[in-house]
């Protein structure tokens, strides 16, 4: 499984979505949206973003039910 969270520097709510990842205890890439411009383009508006497996799972205010729930649907298929 990859995940991937699409963030920028000083993000409050990206600092969540990481802290919730690490409570989650999951591995993940980071990419700052600032350093691609079609990323920035793409993602500006609802950062941050966790995708799972090329989809995108939670955008914004991330919820760590949320975030299980599809870790463990993903896992049990």
């Amino acid at each position: 499984m990859k995940i991937v969270l699409y963030s920028k520097e000083n993000c409050c709510l990206c600092d969540e979505a990481k802290d919730i990842l690490r409570e989650l205890q999951v591995e993940w890439e980071e990419v700052d949206i600032y350093k691609d411009e079609r990323l920035l383009e793409r993602y500006h508006l609802m950062i941050p973003v966790i995708e799972m497996n090329g989809d995108i799972i939670a955008y914004g205010r991330i919820h760590k039910d949320v975030i299980r729930k599809r870790l463990q649907q993903i896992q049990s298929s």
